[in-house]
């Protein structure tokens, strides 16, 4: 979204690695896999191919990357995100120490298949408000924003903001509970962060003619009909940018897209995207 838009290089977090060795330890704890004990012997190796049981967009691949090579299993990627995947397509090669393939097996296809949600999700919401922008939210799972983020970024989809320090972003709770005047927040938020754009929310017309007033970069259209954006955009004739948001199925977007304005979030892409069916298949006599 230009100046001020979200800036991954500077955002703290989990490394890979270390969220690799969490999710292993989440499920293995400190007994490991006692199923595998029993049933595999431990000097058994085994290979295999994650495949695609339905058509979708890959995301994801760098944090399974991550699990395999902590759990010991080698990879060899035949997509990487952004690739358009169709059922029965090969996403991976796997082999390794059968036992590490069962341990790594769930953590990589858990995040595989919910990252390729995302991406997939956002591909269809791309599809239906081209060429206007679709932005993703802070809605987002706690620990896993800059993955959920990465995946929508790989559907097409542009990154809103990271976290509350990218952008100042005004909302009916800020005035609320703030008690200043519109322009005062305006102009104490350009004073102490000259670099970051200014939003502000408005769910009516008035309020957007007082955000433009009040010199926003940008004003956030929450929860209006078409008709309604429409009429903003008219109102607005240039003078600052348009975001519509709110309950914004495909239909709705779609709609608004139609209506001029400059682009459209949608929280559903990260917190209510559907995983993308992916599954490991172990090649027949693997096992030795």
């Amino acid at each position: 979204m230009g100046e001020g838009g979200a800036r991954p290089d500077a955002r703290p977090g989990l490394s890979l690695v270390e969220l690799a060795s969490l999710a292993l330890l989440e499920d293995l704890g400190e007994r490991g896999d006692l199923t595998s004990r029993a049933a595999v012997p431990e000097d058994a190796r085994a290979s295999g191919e994650v495949v695609a049981r339905a058509d979708g967009v890959l995301a994801g691949t760098a944090p399974a990357q991550a699990v395999a090579e902590t759990a010991g299993v080698s990879v060899a990627w035949r997509a990487q995100d952004g690739a358009v995947l169709r059922a029965g397509q090969v996403v991976c090669a796997l082999a390794g120490p059968a036992r590490a393939l069962l341990a790594a097996e769930r953590s990589m296809l858990n995040l595989l298949c919910h990252l390729s949600g995302i991406a997939t999700l956002t591909a269809r919401y791309v599809e239906a408000c081209a060429p206007v922008a679709v932005l993703d939210s802070r809605k987002t799972t706690p620990g896993l924003r800059q993955l959920e983020k990465a995946a929508v970024a790989a559907g097409g989809g542009v990154n809103h903001r990271l976290g509350l320090d990218d952008r100042v972003l005004v909302k009916d709770n800020h005035l609320a509970l703030g008690a200043r005047p519109l322009d005062e927040v305006v102009r104490r938020a350009r004073a102490e962060t000259p670099d970051v754009v200014v939003e502000i929310e408005t769910d009516d017309l008035a309020g957007l003619e007082t955000a433009i007033e009040a010199g926003a970069d940008w004003v956030l259209l929450d929860n209006m009909d078409a008709p309604a954006l429409a009429e903003a955009v008219v109102m607005a004739a240039g003078r600052v940018r348009l975001e519509a948001s709110g309950g914004m199925t495909l239909e709705r977007a779609r709609a608004a897209a139609r209506t001029g304005v400059d682009a459209i979030s949608v929280g559903a892409l990260t917190h209510s995207a559907p995983v993308l069916d992916l599954g490991l298949d172990f090649a027949p006599g693997a096992s030795c």
